[in-house]
């Protein structure tokens, strides 16, 4: 879109479609992850999981 000089606003709403669109995929990964392999290392006592998820949801906020 750039190197077709398309105009700056337009580019920046596709940005922002893409950025909701690898969000909401990001939330059902999450939701996934901790539905099935949290639950299971917790369940195991690997309670160091916690740690590790909310080392994830933190990069997942920025």
């Amino acid at each position: 879109m750039i190197e077709r000089d398309t105009y700056c606003d337009d580019v920046l709403n596709q940005i922002a479609a893409i950025q909701s669109a690898l969000n909401g995929v990001g939330k059902l990964l999450l939701e996934g992850h901790m539905k099935s392999c949290v639950v299971e290392r917790i369940q195991a006592g690997e309670n160091e999981v916690i740690d590790e998820l909310l080392i994830t949801v933190n990069k997942l906020m920025k």
